[in-house]
């Protein structure tokens, strides 16, 4: 998580990245979203899959529009339900008459707040994809790679013809993915980190943030960066049984409080993480270690 950078970006404007891959930016950025949502457009003129379509932003409907032209759109893809995502699909997908195919709905419904896009509870997909399903046009071909963890049903999808894999908001380059339970999962979450690193993928498409040119040097680092968080943990748990808003401010020094709330949501999944594994206990609000 940082704050998005002061500078003009190019929303609405189509980004040619490779010969079948296009991007188009939409507006709007946050710390949660860098400088927004990436919308790819995968193939050729005479067939494309929309990935990340985004948020139901008219502009960025019109952007996307423009963008697509008089291509078919075969597939239009969600990696995930939060409403930075998905909620496009259903008016692009009336648009275009291209079906929503990708990640499964997913309705979660809890008192708990949440610091990040909330889920779109609107979003009801043509079929959902699993684990190796694929999704083909002219000249390309998408295959589903299950990486839950920042939510339950959240997807990847590698372009096989190039070895680029689009990794939503599992994988960015500018942060580390903020995991908010009950829905998100510390475990699922290094566990799917471990998935990818076993991957030969050439580069990554994240859905904010640039691409990913060294795809196994970052999954290592943040893999790294994960389980050194978790020792962090430990030890101040060690030290003094205490609440998570007592945490954030030492392992978060230096970072906006802006983002504590959010920091604040990965170090309870961390917890929880931890409790589950027998390491670490809570009661009422106060966690300790044993």
């Amino acid at each position: 998580m940082s704050l998005p950078p002061q500078a003009q970006w190019p929303t609405g404007d189509v980004e040619q990245l490779e010969p079948l891959v296009a991007r188009v930016l939409a507006p709007n950025a946050s710390p949660y979203t860098y400088t927004g949502t990436q919308t790819y457009l995968v193939g050729t003129g005479e067939g494309l899959a929309v990935i990340d379509p985004g948020p139901a932003d008219p502009a960025h409907l019109e952007a996307l529009t423009r963008a697509i032209g008089e291509s078919p759109v075969v597939a239009i893809l969600c990696t995930h339900t939060h409403r930075d995502h998905s909620p496009a699909a259903a008016p692009l997908a009336q648009m275009t008459g291209a079906p929503i195919i990708g990640c499964a709905a997913l309705h979660i419904f809890s008192d708990e707040p949440r610091v990040d896009a909330p889920f779109d509870q609107d979003y009801a997909p043509d079929r959902a994809l699993t684990e190796g399903e694929q999704v083909t046009g002219p000249g390309f071909t998408l295959t589903a790679v299950s990486t839950p963890g920042h939510t339950s049903n959240h997807l990847c999808y590698a372009l096989e013809e190039t070895g680029a894999l689009f990794t939503g908001d599992h994988v960015m380059g500018w942060s580390t993915s903020v995991v908010v339970p009950p829905d998100g999962d510390m475990a699922d979450y290094m566990a799917s980190l471990d998935k990818l690193y076993a991957r030969e993928d050439r580069i990554y498409y994240p859905a904010h943030g640039p691409a990913v040119e060294k795809p196994k040097q970052l999954v290592r680092g943040m893999a790294g960066h994960r389980r050194a968080r978790e020792r962090q943990i430990v030890k101040l748990l060690t030290e003094e049984a205490r609440p998570i808003a007592a945490l954030v401010p030492v392992m978060y020094k230096g970072v906006s409080e802006k983002l504590w709330p959010a920091a604040g949501q990965s170090v309870h999944a961390h917890l929880i993480d931890l409790e589950r594994r027998g390491m670490a206990t809570r009661s009422g609000d106060i966690w300790a270690i044993g």
